[in-house]
């Protein structure tokens, strides 16, 4: 008699506590990312306002203490495994920072439709998984960061990244990734993609799967058209410099104005616009 009451208020309340973890979450990878993701130097020490920033990469010396002058990367950078597991963690948890805001409307909506189904009788069990959900979602974006990280790794050695304010000191891979992503703005890929990711109840509906399991595979596959929407608008930081706070923040706010508002799609293709601009533009100065 007195599981009923107990467990309806729960359901009642798992909004509140689905948004309250997510908050969580999002705060908690923005508190790692600006305290310096644990590679020994501030992220605001890495934080610039340049408007062609491989420039100003090229004209940073290396002066920081326990640095190799002779090598081409800072000691505190060798790439060991230890690096490896540290630098997979900082693009993870940083595409949780700036990825969990526009994701959770979706996350929220799973929630109601499994909680709905479970009122209905519909499905036997018990809690929604919204945790499996999240969980898959979250497990694609840690396959794009090992990735990115070797592809960070990859763009050190050839001396085209820099190994301290790990953005771009090279002017053709500056013009080259401003303008692919520009032009991958207004690409129909992009649009697919990006039409998934803003009409989560089409997607809910098409793509159901019961229990945690299925949970966990639809939480994948929506993060597969996340990462399919907004992988080359990461590569951007590779441009402006993976811990710059400026870049990070304003690529968040962007895909989340493109998942969310009702004029995202048109500031998205705005955006793509002015970055294949300002892709020429790097490439002529």
């Amino acid at each position: 008699m007195f599981e009923a009451p107990a467990f309806e208020r729960l359901l009642k309340r798992d909004r509140v506590i689905t948004l309250a973890g997510l908050t969580a979450l999002c705060a908690l990878a923005w508190l790692y990312i600006v305290t310096g993701a644990g590679l020994g130097m501030s992220a605001w020490e890495m934080t610039t306002l340049a408007l062609f920033p491989h420039q100003h990469a090229r004209d940073v010396m290396p002066s920081m203490p326990g640095m190799d002058m002779g090598a081409t990367a800072p000691m505190w950078m060798a790439w060991g495994f230890a690096t490896w597991a540290l630098m997979i963690a900082m693009w993870w948890i940083m595409m949780i920072a700036m990825m969990t805001p526009s994701a959770t409307p979706t996350i929220l909506l799973y929630a109601r439709v499994y909680r709905h189904a479970l009122v209905q009788g519909q499905i036997q069990d018990k809690l929604a998984p919204t945790g499996a959900f999240a969980a898959g979602y979250l497990l694609v974006w840690l396959g794009f960061a090992a990735t990115a990280a070797t592809l960070h790794w990859a763009l050190e050695r050839a001396g085209l990244v820099s190994a301290m304010m790990m953005g771009s000191q090279s002017r053709l891979l500056s013009g080259a990734v401003l303008i692919t992503a520009g032009l991958y703005q207004l690409s129909p890929l992009k649009n697919i993609c990006l039409a998934h990711c803003r009409t989560p109840t089409s997607f809910l509906s098409r793509h159901w799967r019961p229990r945690a399991l299925g949970a966990l595979r639809l939480g994948a596959m929506h993060g597969g058209y996340c990462v399919g929407c907004c992988w080359l608008l990461m590569a951007l930081l590779f441009v402006g410099g993976v811990m710059n706070l400026t870049w990070i923040a304003a690529l968040a706010i962007l895909v989340l104005i493109e998942k969310v508002l009702p004029p995202g799609q048109w500031v998205g293709r705005g955006v793509g616009i002015a970055l294949i601009v300002w892709g020429v533009a790097t490439l002529v100065v």
